[in-house]
């Protein structure tokens, strides 16, 4: 049986087709697909009788997911892509294992097609530059003409994007199978062009060449990786193109240069924290210390977390465990390292027969940054004038709760602990020692482990277990 649909997109006629084969029992092998020359709009409503539903006669239904499956294939260039939809439209019905089977080789076809159309959508996204065109018959509208290649059929499913971003310009784009424009009222599609067609350069472009090569970071320059997200299929329609063969041969002279030049003198500096006194141990011990943190507001962030977390654990511990700041879980509880991260501290802790009760644990920051995606807050790394502003709390702690050694939980807690930079990978596992004659052993902070990537994670997880043992042993 042979089915002829209007257009390369036509997918209302695919469905009306699909839906009468489906219904006469007509299995896929037995149906040739082929297109014809015109271009319905694919975005025009279907007919009254072609719904996404199949006739009541057929008794069936497919999953929303396979419907949004059809929408992005049909825009494929592969010839066979309406008989691959129609043949696994007939094993969803006959073989409902199907939709629960994630290796099966129609489907993986499909959604690598879908996938290729969506890279395809992204490209235009991103390459396609329009250039100004004198239009006597509109002198003070002008026209603003781009040429682009697509891969895929993606011209009328893209100009609705085109559309919103560029609401206010008169605009067209030229593809050899398809054109589309925007009149600033509604959209027009027609035939395809040639590249002839396409405008010359104008003013506007010798601007925006002359941007780009003010913004290229030759420092940057990772050629590999730019033509991975810019294939040089698309170098031939891009202005920008020409600069970069140039701009990547002087790199690294450029780089060069920019590493000999003098450093900048800002014209404004930042003065200098003035330099507090010895901690003084506040009457009260921990409890009035743990109160009067919570009213802290030396910097922005004690006025937006739910509370501050001071430091537990007994007076006179063998060792105080020092992180960078709460969490989220943290800054809900009022308590320290109860979160993931806290977790994996409590089990290194326990593999190493350390009870967490006979050691002090806090923290260098005592409120919770963080900001906001949706409804999650997320964690912010404090800055150094923040984590200063909370030195004399970590300070007066450590007078207070006199632990025999500090072990320093990642950077931000080291560069408290220590009062300068410290480079944890290089550093850690070693002993340093404060002014004040007090030992700091500097190692990982628990969150960094759980940030790697799941196969990283047991050998990391030991190498953090062995840090700890040699804290176990102060004077070693």
């Amino acid at each position: 049986m042979h089915v002829r649909l209007a257009n390369e997109t036509d997918l209302p006629g695919f469905r009306r087709e699909a839906r009468a084969l489906l219904a006469r029992r007509v299995p896929p092998q037995d149906v040739h697909w082929s297109v014809g020359t015109g271009h319905d709009d694919l975005f025009a409503d279907a007919p009254e009788d072609a719904t996404d539903d199949p006739p009541p006669e057929t008794g069936v239904s497919v999953p929303a997911a396979f419907l949004e499956l059809c929408h992005t294939v049909v825009l494929h260039r592969e010839p066979q892509r309406f008989a691959l939809l129609y043949r696994l439209l007939w094993r969803l019905v006959h073989e409902p294992g199907l939709r629960h089977d994630p290796l099966d080789a129609d489907m993986l076809q499909a959604r690598q097609m879908a996938q290729a159309v969506r890279r395809d959508i992204h490209k235009m996204h991103a390459f396609v530059r329009f250039r100004q065109v004198q239009d006597n018959d509109n002198a003070l509208d002008p026209l603003h003409v781009a040429w682009f290649e697509p891969d895929h059929h993606i011209v009328e499913a893209n100009a609705p994007w085109f559309r919103r971003r560029f609401a206010n310009m008169r605009w067209a784009i030229l593809t050899p199978e398809r054109c589309v424009e925007w009149d600033r009222r509604q959209l027009h599609f027609g035939p395809g062009a040639s590249r002839g067609d396409a405008p010359p350069a104008d003013a506007g472009e010798q601007l925006w060449l002359t941007y780009y090569q003010s913004i290229f970071n030759p420092a940057r320059l990772k050629m590999k990786m730019m033509q991975k997200e810019m294939p040089r299929k698309y170098w031939r329609n891009l202005p920008e193109a020409q600069l970069i063969a140039p701009l990547a041969a002087l790199a690294q002279e450029r780089s060069t240069t920019m590493i000999e030049q003098p450093a900048t003198v800002p014209l404004r500096r930042i003065p200098r924290a003035p330099q507090r006194p010895a901690p003084i141990v506040a009457p009260g011990g921990l409890p009035a210390l743990r109160e009067a943190a919570q009213a802290c507001r030396e910097c922005p962030i004690g006025a937006l977390a739910t509370q501050a977390v001071p430091g537990e654990g007994p007076l006179h511990a063998r060792l105080m465990f020092v992180g960078e700041q709460p969490g989220d879980q943290e800054d809900l509880r009022g308590r320290p390292f109860v979160g993931p991260a806290g977790q994996l501290f409590d089990r290194a802790l326990a593999q190493l027969g350390i009870a967490r009760q006979d050691v002090y644990v806090t923290n260098a920051v005592r409120h919770f940054k963080f900001e906001l995606r949706g409804k999650r807050r997320i964690h912010k790394t404090p800055t150094q004038q923040e984590a200063a502003a909370c030195r004399h709390w970590l300070d007066e702690e450590i007078a207070l709760v006199q632990p025999r050694a500090l072990v320093a939980l990642g950077a931000t807690a080291a560069r408290s602990l220590l009062g300068r930079p410290v480079a944890v990978l290089t550093e850690r596992g070693e002993w340093f020692e404060r002014p004040d004659g007090l030992r700091v052993l500097v190692t990982l902070h628990p969150s960094a482990l759980l940030r790697m990537e799941p196969p990283q994670q047991p050998a990391a997880f030991d190498a953090f277990v062995r840090d700890l043992e040699r804290a176990r042993m102060p004077a070693a």
